[in-house]
């Protein structure tokens, strides 16, 4: 049967539990399954809006309400996406390393002194034995990296003990404790210099913002109190903002993150960094030509940071796991210019590859799947960069396809906390797991500290608008055959099998399950 635009899936029963790779409990974590043989855009697009989320070509739901560390979809609306501190600070440590090459192993810092930075995807549980997968072990993710707040170091004023003969609990004479005072006086105090009446030390950025503020109120007072009181209320600007109005637009506004991540490319850099898009597909001459680098990338990450054995990241095992996609390429009219489908954004320093970031370029956002990269270069905390870079490409996206409005991160656990560092990136929103809303994380967090498992949304009334209403409506694929359910249902009377297709309809929603094909053998 032609599989152009169908989506075809096995289903699989919730498996008995296996051990979590998060909290390190036996037999504890459950999830559903499907093997995808082949998928359109949209409805994975779909499953992933209702919790799913896919490793190769094996689709899984975690069971949310059993599993022992529930794992919550997570995604980032990228048109109002706030650039963190922390990761301004590793888009300027990359532009250092590039610019002057500061920061390397052996020049500045060493590699052991950063805090290893993954990235964001998710590697779920083991499958079924039915489709013979091995499913990788969990990420280790590292919170990202915190900037450290300065410490103000006061010194301890100490007398001068020396000919000192008193005992230890004599009290000193008022002549004594007079000449200490003063010796207490005159030392300098932090800040403020060996003069103890000159003003604490101030930034100059801050004496210049502070002049410009005394001349435009001055200015304010030369026009009139009244005119100004009329411009403000006509505009509703302090002095404060009038001040920054009159700021200079090229050296004082805050930069955009195009700019920001822009900034790494400059032509006189010591280093040049270029990031390349690749369809994964054998069909692209770029996506042949660099897969054995890539492969050899791929199992020196795996040994060195999830200490793998080589047969575990082998070229066979890369290429299943991030390389075999169920997803159909497509390029309709109104789409990206690259089309819909699996990508390899390749990141290429000096002319070799030393890190890879696998996505999937869906009709409403960017689903981040998997990164890995040189541990040589974990000093440029990569994974923080790369998505910095991901929510950038997905910026730049929704100017020519306005759907694309989100990043999706993968799972968040907050129950891990190696896992809560993506709840970092602003404003970002978690799934409900019975109503299948979209809820702020700032609503979910009070809900998930006191419970692990935790219907998000607000209302209690509130259902799921997708439930399955018709199961006779649920399509089959048969000996070959497309047909809805109760035509197979008339053809095929096998024990338990209407509680499995009624299972499945239900985890994916009665819109794919009257799209989708369920293969029944």
């Amino acid at each position: 049967m032609a599989a152009g635009g169908v989506s075809i899936l096995e289903y699989f029963n919730e498996d008995e539990g296996y051990n979590c790779g998060y909290c390190k409990g036996a037999s504890s974590s459950y999830s559903n399954g499907m093997w995808a043989h082949t998928m359109t855009v949209q409805d994975y697009q779909d499953l992933i809006d209702r919790g799913w989320r896919r490793s190769g070509m094996y689709v899984y739901k975690p069971a949310m309400n059993r599993t022992c560390c529930p794992q919550y979809t997570i995604r980032c609306h990228i048109l109002d996406f706030k650039l963190a501190k922390s990761s301004k600070k590793v888009l300027k440590k990359m532009t250092r390393f590039l610019t002057k090459g500061e920061g390397a192993k052996g020049i500045v810092e060493p590699m052991e002194s950063f805090n290893e930075d993954i990235g964001i995807g998710h590697v779920p549980s083991p499958c079924t034995s039915e489709v013979n997968i091995d499913l990788e072990k969990p990420l280790k993710i590292v919170s990202l990296e915190e900037v450290p707040t300065s410490t103000e170091v006061h010194e301890k004023p100490q007398t001068d003990s020396a000919g000192d003969n008193r005992d230890p609990g004599e009290k000193p004479t008022s002549a004594e404790a007079n000449a200490t005072t003063e010796k207490l006086n005159s030392i300098p105090k932090p800040g403020r210099g060996p003069d103890p009446d000159k003003p604490p030390c101030r930034k100059a950025k801050d004496l210049r913002r502070e002049r410009k503020l005394k001349k435009l109120l001055q200015k304010q007072q030369q026009i009139g109190m009244a005119d100004v009181s009329q411009h403000q209320e006509a505009t509703c600007e302090t002095p404060k903002a009038l001040f920054l109005q009159h700021q200079d637009p090229q050296g004082n506004q805050p930069k955009s993150l195009e700019e920001l991540t822009s900034e790494s490319l400059s032509p006189d850099a010591v280093h040049q960094l270029e990031v390349k898009l690749v369809p994964v597909s054998l069909d692209d001459p770029a996506f042949n030509e660099s897969f054995n680098q890539s492969a050899t990338l791929y199992s020196k990450y795996q040994m060195a940071v999830h200490h793998d054995s080589p047969d575990e990241c082998s070229a066979s095992e890369y290429s299943r796991f991030l390389c075999q996609s169920p997803l159909q390429a497509e390029n309709p009219p109104d789409g990206p210019d690259l089309g819909y489908g699996s990508f390899h954004q390749q990141y290429w320093l000096d002319g070799k590859i030393i890190a890879v970031g696998v996505i999937d370029i869906l009709p409403r956002g960017v689903s981040s799947v998997y990164l890995y990269y040189d541990p040589d270069y974990a000093f440029l905390s990569l994974g923080v960069y790369s998505a910095v870079r991901e929510i950038a490409f997905t910026t730049e996206l929704q100017k020519t396809v306005p759907n694309i409005g989100h990043y999706y991160m993968g799972f968040y656990i907050h129950s891990c906390p190696k896992m809560k560092y993506k709840g970092q990136y602003h404003p970002s929103e978690l799934l409900c797991p019975e109503t299948y809303n979209w809820v702020p994380i700032e609503k979910c967090r009070p809900k998930l500290d006191q419970s692990k498992y935790s219907r998000l949304h607000e209302n209690p009334n509130a259902e799921d608008e997708d439930r399955l209403q018709n199961l006779n409506k649920v399509l089959i694929l048969y000996r070959n055959t497309k047909m809805p359910y109760n035509m197979y249902r008339r053809r095929q009377k096998r024990a338990n099998d209407e509680a499995v297709v009624q299972q499945y309809a239900n985890l994916v929603g009665q819109t794919c399950a009257e799209r989708m094909v369920l293969y029944r053998n």
